[in-house]
């Protein structure tokens, strides 16, 4: 989507035609391909008319492990998460995955973009789950690029000095509640928090747009 003038849209210029979208998700281990997919949020970003990022909407889906899939005890102690509890109003993969990508995929073409960047803290993590699970669905229309990412976990190294997201959220000025932490609604809220402050940062310090070079011919 471009405006009148031929130009992208903010948030395409801003990201070379990506739209970050925050994800977090709680698993039943540390395996992408084993271990169960147990919760995904994702949080779309906007830009507002002075140019800085916020958090828009947020979607949430709660997952059912799938066939076969193995469930490490510890990782449930840590998250809380009791796979088997009726009222977490779990689906399949194909179905919750489904939902998430649906939303995110409008969001892409709502805002001039071509294709969604996965943002997480750790983003690895994340981006390794969300993958195995879409393919395992067989789902052919992933909204994400296949290796590309934001990581807040070095960007907030960067930015402040320590790469863990409750400290970095702390250093920041963000809010951080550790009983409400470890669910992925939650702590992609608070990703997305620090990194779009990380963003808007960098762009009151004058980092974006990037300088015109004067050449010879100007």
């Amino acid at each position: 989507m471009t405006d009148e003038t031929n130009q992208p849209s903010p948030m395409a210029g801003r990201f070379r035609g990506f739209l970050p979208v925050v994800v977090d998700v709680e698993t039943g281990g540390f395996n992408a391909r084993t271990d169960a997919l147990l919760e995904v949020a994702a949080v779309i970003l906007e830009m507002g008319d002075d140019g800085l990022l916020h958090r828009a909407e947020t979607v949430v889906q709660h997952i059912d492990p799938f066939d076969g899939a193995n469930l490490e005890q510890s990782a449930l102690d840590f998250t809380g998460i009791d796979p088997w509890d009726l009222e977490r109003d779990a689906v399949p993969e194909h179905e919750g995955l489904n939902e998430v990508f649906t939303a995110i995929r409008k969001a892409v073409k709502a805002q001039g973009c071509k294709r969604a960047v996965l943002v997480g803290h750790n983003a690895t993590f994340d981006h390794n789950f969300l993958f195995a699970a879409a393919e395992r669905a067989d789902i052919k229309r992933n909204p994400f690029h296949p290796f590309s990412t934001f990581d807040t976990a070095t960007l907030a190294g960067l930015a402040y000095g320590h790469t863990v997201l409750a400290q970095a959220c702390k250093l920041a000025g963000i809010p951080f509640n550790n009983k409400e932490a470890h669910s992925a609604a939650y702590d992609a809220e608070r990703t997305a928090d620090l990194f779009c402050g990380i963003v808007n940062r960098w762009k009151e310090l004058g980092g974006f747009p990037p300088p015109v070079i004067e050449t010879e011919n100007s």
